[in-house]
């Protein structure tokens, strides 16, 4: 697949890039895409939810009333879960929600995610530009330019941007990231993907190099 290279202010620049069919031209694995997901949502939960149970709970130990004799169901003390105040039955605890994904699915579904946003033409290649400091005025202006004022952007560039990054900050619909460092989860919720032109071969080489030169 062949795709025009735009520069940063919307304009073609008359030189086309072909993506990688290995990446761009798969065939899509929509379960190994919702294990990919659910990994990266797993590990963002803290897993420090926690509930007193009745060993916990400050509450007196003594008997409430007598055994027998009262006509009511028998009672311990006040750190009874049945007792308002008491300790918490099968509360919480903490935990880790870590899902184990091997990296082959791992990159299987970002290639999956990619093929399935070339297929709607939702990739866009713009030439590798470099903020000298943050302009999110001029980020802005740029994003107009390319007709994406209003689209959840995510822009992959040719490794850390600090001035790009920071341009963006107040920007809520424009995410940036190095290629190397999108996972699943931002490709699937970008609407549009903008991809800079020195970043396209390190990302091809990343989900399929080293798959290709265990294969050889």
């Amino acid at each position: 697949m062949e795709l025009n290279v735009h520069n940063l202010e919307g304009g073609e620049t008359g030189r086309t890039a072909t993506l990688d069919a290995a990446v761009f031209d798969v065939e899509p694995n929509d379960h190994v895409i919702w294990l990919d997901v659910r990994r990266i949502q797993a590990a963002a939960r803290q897993g420090t939810h926690k509930a007193k149970e009745r060993a916990e709970v400050s509450r007196s130990t003594r008997k409430l009333y007598r055994q027998k004799g009262t006509g009511s169901a028998r009672a311990g003390s006040a750190k009874s879960p049945i007792r308002r105040s008491g300790g918490t039955i099968f509360g919480p605890r903490p935990r880790t929600y870590t899902v184990k994904v091997n990296r082959k699915t791992q990159r299987l579904a970002r290639r999956s995610v990619l093929t399935y946003k070339a297929r709607e033409s939702q990739v866009r290649l713009v030439e590798d530009f470099r903020f000298d400091e943050p302009s999110t005025k001029r980020l802005k202006a740029a994003l107009h330019a390319h007709d994406l004022g209003a689209t959840k952007v995510l822009i992959l560039t040719n490794g850390p941007d600090g001035a790009l990054h920071r341009s963006s900050s107040n920007l809520s619909r424009v995410q940036v990231r190095p290629a190397l460092e999108a996972s699943t989860l931002d490709l699937i919720t970008a609407q549009i993907i903008l991809i800079q032109e020195g970043a396209l071969e390190a990302l091809s080489q990343n989900l399929v190099g080293r798959a290709a030169a265990s294969a050889a």
